[in-house]
């Protein structure tokens, strides 16, 4: 498990991170550690979660994905 900061953009309030948790949180091998606007700090299971796969979960959500750093 690697914990990676998401950077996320058109997040703006308390649903935006509710959207994002849930999103985040139905994608195997991640567990959500936090999300404020703008921002989600997760740890994800390399093995079976790829970057491609945050990326269509966030978006799904309507949100962007700017970038991932572990």
């Amino acid at each position: 498990m690697t914990t990676q900061t998401l950077k996320i953009d058109g997040m703006s309030c308390g649903h935006c991170i509710k959207a994002v948790t849930m999103a985040l949180q139905e994608v195997p091998g991640v567990d959500v550690k936090d999300v404020t606007v703008g921002q989600a700090r997760i740890e994800a299971d390399e093995a079976v979660v790829t970057p491609a796969q945050l990326t269509a979960a966030i978006e799904e959500a309507g949100f962007t994905l700017v970038s991932a750093a572990g």
